[in-house]
C-alpha cells in the first residue's frame, strides 16, 4: 500500500490483580434501550417478511445476503453496546480518517440501529449522512441530515461515482465474501481526496499470558466461526488475513493508515479504561450469547443437543475473571487520490 502507516494504541493491555481494579468485581447490567422498533411503521411491509430460526429474527429472504446475526431488539442492544465500547477505544472519537471539516456527503456500510450515522449526523449538521443496511431497524426519529436506505454492499452500488467525502464500514466480518470487491466499489463512490475507512473485529480470542487455557469451551467458539466462514465463504478473521489491508491495496487507495487494539473480554484489565471497555464487550456478548452463535450452529448441523450446554459453558468462560482473553480489532483508512 502506497505510504501506510501502523499504529498500536498507548495503553497496555495487562491484568490488574484481583482487587486492584474496582470494575473487576462489579455485575454485568446486560439492560440496554433501543427505539429501533419506531421505523417499522414506514418501512414496506415485504422488507419486513423477516426469517425466524428458533424464535429469533434474521432480514428478509427477499435479500441474497446470508448474515450470521439476529435483527431484533435484544441483538440491537449488543449492537449499541459495541459501538459504546469502540468510541472509548478511540478516546471518544467516532473515526480515526483524517476527513476534511467540511465534509459534505457521507455513506454508512452496514450502518445496524444507525448509532454511529446519528452520532455522525449529529456532530456534522453540514454534512449529508446516509447509513445502509440489509435490515429497516433504525429509528425514524433522527438528525434532519441523516437518512436511512435498505442496501445489501455485496450487490453492485448504485451511487454514482465520485459521490461521497467518507465512507464508513465497521464490523463486516462474516458478511463479506469478497473485500476486494467491497473496497474497489468504495473507491469508484468516493470523491477523489476522500477518504474510506473500515473497521474489523477477529471474534477468536487471544492472550498474551496463556491463560485461555482455562476455558476450553472458547476453542469450540473459534471453531464455530472458522467453520462458519468456510461454509458460507464469507471469512470471520479478516483482521488476521489482512484483508482489509489488501482490499485497499487492490483497490488504488494511497495513504493509508492502519491502527491495531486489543479489545479485553471482561472487566480484568489494570488500565480502567481497557477494564471498562472489557466490562461493556462482557456486557454485549453475555446480553446475547445465542444471538452470536444460534445461525453458524445450525447451519454447520453441530449436535442440537449440545448447544445448550455450550451456551452455558461459554457464558461461565466469559465470567471467569482468570481469563485475560481479548479480540483483535484493526482500523484501516485509505485516500482516494486527488487524480484519482
Amino acid at each position: 500500500m502506497a505510504n501506510d502507516t501502523v499504529s498500536s494504541p498507548k495503553r497496555e493491555l495487562v491484568p490488574a490483580e484481583l482487587g486492584e481494579n474496582e470494575l473487576v468485581n462489579e455485575d454485568i447490567d446486560s439492560d440496554g434501550g433501543s427505539d429501533v422498533q419506531s421505523s417499522l411503521a414506514s418501512i414496506n411491509s415485504s422488507i419486513l417478511e423477516y426469517r425466524t430460526i428458533k424464535g429469533r429474527t434474521y432480514h428478509s429472504d427477499r435479500y441474497n445476503a446470508q448474515y450470521f446475526t439476529p435483527n431484533d431488539n435484544q441483538q440491537q442492544e449488543s449492537v449499541d453496546y459495541t459501538h459504546h465500547y469502540l468510541q472509548i477505544l478511540l478516546e471518544g472519537k467516532l473515526f480515526l480518517a483524517p476527513i476534511s471539516k467540511d465534509v459534505k456527503k457521507v455513506l454508512d456500510v452496514g450502518t445496524g440501529t444507525g448509532i454511529w450515522a446519528i452520532d455522525f449526523a449529529d456532530e456534522h449538521p453540514e454534512a449529508q449522512v446516509i447509513g445502509t443496511d440489509i435490515s429497516p431497524i433504525q429509528p425514524s426519529w433522527v438528525p434532519p441530515n441523516l437518512k436511512f436506505e435498505i442496501d445489501d454492499a455485496n450487490q453492485p452500488w448504485t451511487w454514482p461515482a465520485d459521490t461521497f467525502d467518507f465512507i464508513h464500514m465497521r464490523y463486516l466480518f462474516g458478511g463479506i465474501p469478497d473485500w476486494t470487491a467491497l473496497f474497489k466499489q468504495a473507491y469508484t463512490c468516493c470523491a477523489p481526496g476522500g477518504w474510506v475507512q473500515s473497521a474489523e473485529l477477529d471474534p477468536e480470542f487471544l492472550s498474551d499470558d496463556d491463560s485461555l487455557s482455562r476455558e476450553p469451551i472458547l476453542a469450540t467458539w473459534a471453531k464455530l466461526y472458522v467453520d462458519g466462514g468456510k461454509k458460507t465463504g464469507m471469512s470471520f478473521n479478516v483482521v488476521r488475513d489482512q484483508l482489509q489491508n489488501k482490499g485497499m491495496e487492490e483497490a488504488g487507495f494511497v495513504n493509508v493508515q492502519v491502527s491495531n487494539y486489543k479489545a479485553p473480554i471482561g472487566p480484568w484489565a489494570k488500565d480502567k479504561s481497557l477494564a471498562q471497555i472489557g466490562q461493556i464487550t462482557q456486557a454485549a456478548m453475555l446480553n446475547d450469547i445465542e444471538g452470536y452463535t444460534l445461525f453458524l450452529w445450525n447451519l454447520l448441523e453441530w449436535d442440537q443437543s449440545q448447544y445448550p450446554v455450550f451456551l452455558t459453558a461459554l457464558r461461565g468462560a466469559l465470567r471467569n475473571k482468570l481469563v485475560h482473553g481479548y479480540m483483535a480489532v484493526r482500523y484501516i483508512c485509505g485516500q482516494k487520490p486527488e487524480s484519482g
